[in-house]
C-alpha cells in the first residue's frame, strides 16, 4: 500500500506539477484519476474528515456543472453537495493529496511541500 495518494487528473497542470513533487520526494504514491474512478459518497465524506474541510470547500466551478446544477445555492445540504460530487466527479476540486498523517487540497500547488514536511 502507497504512503500517499493523489486524485489526480492528469490534464491539469495544477495536478501534474503536485504528482511529480511527490514523485521527486521519492515517496510511494497511488495515482488515482478522480474523473475515471470517481470517489463514492462514503470516500468523499471520509475524505472531507481528512482534510477538515467542508464540502462546498471542495467544489470546483469553473468547466464544471456547477451552475446548471444549482450549487450555488446556500440551502443545498452537505449530503447534498456531497451526492453531486459523487455523481458528477468533475465538481472536486483538485489534486488532494492523501498522507500517512494528513490530507491536503493543494491549492496553491505549493501545499504539497507543506504536507511532505509532515
Amino acid at each position: 500500500m502507497a504512503d500517499y495518494t493523489i486524485w489526480h487528473n492528469p490534464k491539469c497542470s495544477t495536478s501534474r506539477f503536485v504528482l511529480q513533487a511527490l514523485q521527486e520526494a521519492g515517496v510511494d504514491v497511488e495515482v488515482r484519476d478522480y474523473l475515471a474512478q470517481p470517489p463514492s459518497t462514503s470516500e468523499l465524506r471520509d475524505a472531507l474528515d481528512r482534510l477538515a474541510i467542508a464540502p462546498r470547500a471542495l467544489l470546483r466551478r469553473r468547466n464544471t456543472p456547477h451552475d446548471d446544477l444549482g450549487l450555488d445555492d446556500p440551502a443545498l445540504s452537505d449530503d447534498a453537495l456531497i451526492t453531486a460530487m459523487a455523481k458528477h466527479p468533475a465538481l472536486i476540486e483538485r489534486p488532494v493529496v492523501f498522507g500517512p498523517k494528513d490530507a491536503r487540497l493543494c491549492r496553491p500547488k505549493e501545499t504539497v511541500f507543506d504536507l511532505l514536511a509532515g
